[in-house]
């Protein structure tokens, strides 16, 4: 199995966001609409409804993926990913300390 390089990591842009709101996508059963603050605000999907209520999200402190390409989900703009791990019934969102937009290396 290949390994990822410093180099390959070091182009992931992984920030602490805190999500100021929470939302369900109407005609989703799996997506939530988050507003993050990274240092700026970000709008995104994530397909955690699931898991998670949307007011137990606000206030949470989250690792977010902020180069990835923005993409549309369900007609919304989402402009990165939340990191989470996940087992075979349970997804748990990684978590951080340290000021928003604050780069998680």
């Amino acid at each position: 199995m290949g390994g990822v390089t410093l180099e390959d990591f070091e182009k992931l842009d992984l920030r602490v966001g805190v999500v100021k709101e929470a939302e369900e996508i109407k005609g989703s059963e799996k997506l939530l609409r988050l507003v993050v603050d990274i240092g700026e605000e970000r709008q995104l999907v994530a397909g955690i409804r699931k898991w998670y209520s949307c007011e137990e999200l606000v206030g949470k402190r989250i690792v977010v993926l902020a180069n990835l390409k923005p993409a549309k989900l369900f007609g919304v703009l989402s402009q990165g990913m939340l990191l989470a791990a996940q087992d075979s019934e349970q997804v748990a969102l990684l978590v951080a300390e340290g000021e928003p937009g604050a780069r998680v290396r």
